[in-house]
Parts: C-alpha cells; structure tokens; sequence
C-alpha cells in the first residue's frame, strides 16, 4: 500500500511555510533598503570627495561654472547630439550640452568621472516633459533630477554662457562668498542632500534684486521644506507629521554630504528642526506653500534669530 501526506498534513506544511515567508518577507526588504541606502551613503561621499578636490585645485572656492561642451551630456545616448554653441543644446532647449547649475554634475565630473554616482539607488533620474526639457528632463537635456541636490547658497551659480557683459543675473555670489575658509564651522553645513523633486536638482536660493551682479541667500524656512519630506496635500498646503516614504525610502532619513567633505544620515525631523521657520528667518516675499523654482528675488538681506549651523546661519 503506497503512502501519501494526509490533507491535514499538507495544510499544516503550508501554512508553516506561509508563516516563514510573512516573517521572512519584511527581513529581505529591509535588507534591500538598507543595502540601498549604503549604496547611496557611497555615492554621495564619492561626489563630496570629488567636490574637495576640485576646491583643492581652485583656492578653496566651491565649483558654480557656466558652459556649453560637445559631447558633455550625462545621458549616454545624448554624447553624439548636435553641438551648436549657439543654439539647441547651449542656449536653447534641451540643454544637453550646457554646463552650469542645471547640469551641475558637470563641474566635479572631471574629478568624479562616474555618472552612475549622481544617480539615486532606488530610482533611475526622474524624466517629465518640461519647458525647457521637452521630450523629457533625462531623455532630452540630460539632467538629473529625483537624486542628489546641490546647496547653490553655499556654492554660488553662473548665467555667463553666450551672454552681453550688461545682462542681468550672470553671477549670483553665495553670500558667504562661495569658498570653505568663509564658513562659519565647515562641519555643520550640508552641501549635498537627496531631493525628490520634479522642479530642482539643487536646493533653490533667494536672491538680490535684479542686476548683473546678485548675492544669493539660502532658502532655510522650514515651512518650505516640510512638503519635500511629509504627506500632506499641496493644493492646500496641508501636511502631516508622517514622513512620505517615496519622497524619503531610507527609513526616514537623508544623506547629506557636508562643506567640509564628510557624509552622514540625518532623520528628515531633525532636518526640519535645524532649519528656522519664517518667524525665524525673515524675508520680504516668498513661496506659499515650497519652493518650485530655482530662485526668489527679495528687496532686502534676510535676518533671523537664532543659531542655524545646518545652514551656516552664525
């Protein structure tokens, strides 16, 4: 008489494996993310050390450069695109070939020379259909947006490519002046940062009114920065406390790389509570409800009470 496993047996058997795989499950996530967010963790040390040696060879300035060079864009499948200095691809969109704070990869890619680094490691870089990007922020210009921001306060950004000696905005001077000796404690601010955002691969500045010269200021009100990392709905600029996981996939923490080189995560609450809010840090005008775009003109020089080293306010 052959013998064979009894109904009962069977279930008992596949409900034990079941319960493995539910406690199991979880584990092999989690380990995916954490191996994730130490990939991440290695990007952005490699793009910070790059940045220190690119200040070691420029008299310890932060690199901010505008220019436009064949074959420099960061999308593969655009290194053979038409170059014209003075058309598609320089001074008019897609700009796949521009170099300034758009495609600020570009600065520190000699010393870099890995594109893969700026890249997050949950998420190819993000690839809507924009004004000056159609066809695609990626596809078309060959930006990456959705990964790691740039503190453009801290650094400084050009408009100087292709454009007359009297024409506005070609030089927005961080108001510290853009190098690491002008910090008040290069330790404590972040000059990289992840940033899910459809609008800005680095951190939006406000700026002096219109000349051919401004000084840009950092944008370090909390309130701005709350949309960035927590649920809530943005047509009425309602937000919880409860951090977006898809805005935030490490555990609700950040990886910031710092002025003076070294790494470090950061819990995306504790990012907010060292950075003032508007009672704060003052400003003639702002965003509502977060920043979505680049710059912001103010009459006059922000203030603010407090000590804010996150964001090198002293």
């Amino acid at each position: 008489m052959r013998k064979a496993f009894t109904l009962i047996e069977l279930l008992v058997v596949i409900a034990i494996i079941a319960i493995l795989a539910a406690i199991l499950f979880p584990v092999f996530a989690q380990a995916k993310v954490a191996a994730k967010k130490a990939q991440q963790i290695s990007n952005n040390k490699q793009i910070n050390t790059a940045t220190m040696i690119y200040m070691a060879d420029y008299d310890d300035y932060y690199p901010r450069n505008d220019d436009c060079q064949a074959g420099s864009s960061l999308n593969p499948a655009l290194k053979n695109a038409t170059f014209n200095p003075n058309g598609i691809g320089c001074t008019a969109p897609p700009f796949y070939n521009r170099m300034n704070h758009y495609a600020w990869q570009k600065w520190i890619m000699p010393y870099a020379k890995n594109v893969p680094i700026f890249i997050h490691s949950t998420r190819p870089p993000l690839d809507s259909s924009t004004g000056s990007c159609p066809g695609g922020i990626w596809s078309a210009c060959g930006q990456i947006y959705g990964s790691v921001a740039i503190n453009l306060a801290l650094t400084g950004a050009l408009d100087t490519y292709a454009k007359p000696p009297s024409a506005t905005r070609q030089f927005r001077n961080s108001w510290l002046g853009g190098n690491q000796t002008s910090l008040p404690d290069a330790a404590a601010p972040w000059l990289f940062m992840d940033l899910y955002s459809t609008s800005l691969n680095f951190a939006p500045v406000f700026t002096s009114p219109e000349a051919v010269t401004q000084t840009a200021y950092p944008v370090a009100i909390r309130e701005l920065w709350v949309p960035q990392f927590m649920k809530g709905n943005a047509s009425s600029c309602n937000y919880t406390n409860e951090v977006d996981t898809t805005r935030v996939p490490f555990s609700e923490t950040v990886v910031l790389g710092f002025a003076d080189g070294h790494t470090a995560t950061m819990n995306v609450k504790r990012f907010l509570s060292n950075t003032p809010t508007a009672a704060q840090y003052n400003v003639s005008s702002r965003w509502n409800c977060t920043f979505t775009g680049g710059s912001w003109t103010i009459s006059t020089p922000p203030t603010w009470t407090g000590t804010w080293p996150m964001w090198a306010l002293q």
